[in-house]
């Protein structure tokens, strides 16, 4: 009988195991693939330079956090170390679920442009909180002699940016948090809509934010297009805001994928937006901006100077 019942509970934990290691394994699997910069389809040539590579090796670090972010991930140009000139900085929010460890690839890939990236593992961007320490640590950093990051962060230049649950962080962030004033830019991929974000407790009010304001979506997939933010929702969200603003969806792509398939236009953003780059604003201003003209968007509008 004792037999009997001991094969029997190795029966049943078997399965139960097997489920432990499937979400254990299921936990590393990258969100983002490691070589999406060559694999993501462009339509346009500054779409194609600016999803390379750019020209900054890129190391990274990781800092102990608080209760709320619990580790912070920085990725940085390797050259940081001896130089002497300050590095725009750009904050990237989670979606839920996806921590950085699931998306390094995209971390290295806007670090090799020239900006010092920091993400944290807050599975609750959407409240905010987050955001504003890690400011708080951008402020630390830069003021600590001993940090490796003193005097390189370039206060002047600091982005925002997040996917999800993590684009409606971003507004949040921006519109009001205490830090909020601190962003000179923000950009929001597929950001859960007014109406759900409020449901959560991610109240932010698109009418306060006052800093030029990127957001892209998918169109595919009904996750995407009517649970997290469906056209119509997006337009609303985008007529609310006053600052200088854009809006585009990506087309044939679902929800996750448009933590990525975007990246083109996102570092573009950043590249204008943080470090003047007069070739990537050519994608969102002038005679011909080229995302107008770019077929695999659509359901653009540009309000920018």
């Amino acid at each position: 009988m004792k037999k009997l019942l001991k094969i029997i509970g190795i029966i049943i934990l078997i399965p139960i195991v097997l489920v432990i290691v499937l979400l254990v394994i299921i936990s590393f699997i990258p969100m983002v693939p490691n070589n999406y910069t060559k694999e993501v389809k462009t339509g346009g040539d500054i779409e194609t330079k600016y999803l390379a590579m750019g020209d900054y090796k890129v190391k990274n670090i990781k800092k102990d956090g608080t209760e709320i972010t619990k580790k912070y991930y920085i990725y940085y140009p390797e050259e940081l170390k001896n130089s002497d000139k300050e590095y725009p900085v750009v904050v990237i929010l989670n979606g839920t679920g996806v921590s950085p460890k699931k998306y390094k690839a995209l971390f290295k890939h806007l670090a090799s442009w020239g900006f010092v990236v920091i993400g944290n593992d807050d599975a609750s961007t959407g409240f905010g909180k987050s955001a504003d320490e890690t400011m708080d640590l951008i402020i630390s950093e830069n003021s600590n002699r001993n940090s490796i990051f003193y005097g390189k962060l370039d206060l002047d230049n600091i982005g925002i940016t997040g996917h999800s649950q993590g684009g409606a962080g971003v507004l949040t962030a921006i519109s009001i948090m205490e830090h909020k004033n601190k962003y000179k830019t923000a950009l929001a991929l597929s950001p859960t809509h007014e109406e759900t974000a409020y449901q959560f407790g991610w109240k932010y009010d698109l009418t306060k934010i006052n800093i030029p304001t990127l957001m892209i979506a998918g169109n595919n997939g009904e996750f995407e297009t009517q649970a997290v933010i469906p056209i119509e929702k997006m337009i609303e969200m985008y007529n609310k805001i006053a600052s200088s603003k854009v809006m585009l969806r990506r087309i044939g792509a679902e929800h996750g994928q448009m933590l990525y398939s975007a990246d083109g236009y996102v570092t573009a953003w950043f590249m204008w937006q943080l470090q003047g780059d007069e070739e990537a604003e050519k994608a969102f201003i002038g005679d011909s901006p080229e995302i107008k003209n770019n077929k695999l968007y659509q359901d653009i509008q540009l309000s920018v100077e």
